[in-house]
């Protein structure tokens, strides 16, 4: 070749230069790319070290207080209480002073529960939280004026409207129960939940007797205290009753009519979500009745909570409902949701007293909680009476 150059020689020496090149060229990106690494690394770090508490603390929320309300029950020892109130002022979620100290947030939960649960007018009720010492409800007795118009017509005007005020006081709620100082010091026993257990079962127990024939005073006011007048004369401020057409049971003929008569006493616009409401003898006798046909008027629930029903209609029973008797209202009807309001204060108190009893220790435990009628056309009674 001219000037004596060796082509060979030449390819081999790019082929080197190339592959040095490649080389160094991966050695820099493999250099980078640990170096990114390393620093995404170190970031990862700093951000979830901090993150870490945060968690820790937002999934055990309510284990401070648990932990100083336990300390309190057990020994009477309230400092932590007191550290939570100065500390955590914004989240009132202890209190000193007027009452006692609010019980922890899963002991309050399982008293609610508890109340929901148990065989109370609470179950079918209106139930509102108030943070005052009443509760008003407002009935619009008023019907909105309607009418056909031409377009040149002019309209009428219409009806002033007529409320009615339902004012529900609120009334302290008390259960007081006891236990030894041995058993407190006892670690195995689980003290939240037995006053918990103890606590509802005295306010569940209180309340569903008010809510039936509380008269009122110092406690909610009952649905049966309200007059019940015969449904053919009824007016706003009594509940409307049937009756049997036999005194102190059921008419010998045609022993089912008359709670055909009770469900269509109630308008239409209550009877969608209305239900039964008597006590475990009443039932017994009521599930023996048939139609026309021979059937019988009363089914089971078919799931193992489901309430059993009657001619269709749920049916609750509440054990403080009256007896059946001569011209004893032994069962309701109606739609409670909208015919009777439970309002209580959210919060339960508790206040450890070693001293009244000893060696017993006992706990004051308070609530406070009304209820009475919030609309008499909503309720409807049979009466066990001739007329």
């Amino acid at each position: 070749m001219p000037g004596g150059a060796d082509p060979t020689g030449e390819v081999k020496a790019a082929l080197t230069r190339f592959a040095s090149d490649i080389k160094s060229f991966n050695d820099d990106i493999h250099i980078r790319l640990q170096q990114q690494e390393e620093r995404l690394t170190m970031l990862d770090r700093k951000s979830l070290t901090p993150a870490r508490p945060v968690l820790s603390r937002s999934a055990d929320a309510d284990a401070p207080h648990q932990k100083a309300f336990e300390a309190y029950v057990r020994s009477g020892d309230d400092d932590a209480l007191r550290g939570i109130v100065v500390e955590e002022k914004s989240l009132s979620t202890a209190v000193a002073g007027d009452g006692g100290y609010l019980v922890d947030p899963k002991t309050a939960d399982v008293i609610r529960s508890v109340l929901r649960s148990n065989a109370s007018l609470r179950a079918i009720a209106n139930v509102v939280n108030v943070e005052a010492t009443s509760y008003d409800v407002l009935i619009d007795h008023g019907d909105l004026g309607s009418g056909w118009a031409t377009e040149t017509d002019p309209s009428s005007e219409t009806s002033t409207p007529t409320f009615e005020r339902i004012t529900i006081p609120l009334h302290e709620l008390s259960a007081l129960p006891k236990a030894s100082q041995r058993l407190l010091d006892d670690a195995a026993f689980n003290i939240e939940n037995w006053l918990a257990a103890r606590i509802a079962d005295k306010f569940a127990r209180a309340e569903a007797a008010a809510f039936v024939a509380g008269d009122g005073v110092d406690k909610p006011t009952g649905f049966l205290t309200h007059p019940n007048v015969a449904e053919d004369s009824w007016s706003w401020g009594n509940i409307g009753y049937v009756v049997t057409g036999a005194d102190g049971g059921f008419n010998g003929t045609d022993p089912a009519d008359c709670l055909f008569d009770l469900i269509y006493a109630l308008d239409a616009e209550y009877r969608t979500g209305a239900s039964f409401v008597m006590n475990s003898k009443t039932a017994g006798a009521v599930r023996k009745l048939k139609d026309a046909d021979g059937r019988f008027l009363w089914s089971d629930g078919l799931a193992a909570e489901a309430p059993a029903r009657l001619a269709g209609y749920p049916v609750l029973i509440v054990e403080d409902m009256p007896d059946i008797a001569s011209d004893a209202c032994a069962i309701a009807f109606g739609d409670f949701q909208a015919g009777y309001t439970v309002a209580e204060r959210p919060d339960t108190r508790i206040l450890r007293d070693p001293f009244s009893a000893k060696p017993h220790v006992l706990f004051y435990a308070t609530k406070r909680v009304g209820g009475d009628v919030s609309d008499f056309a909503a309720i409807k009674l049979l009466k066990f009476a001739v007329s």
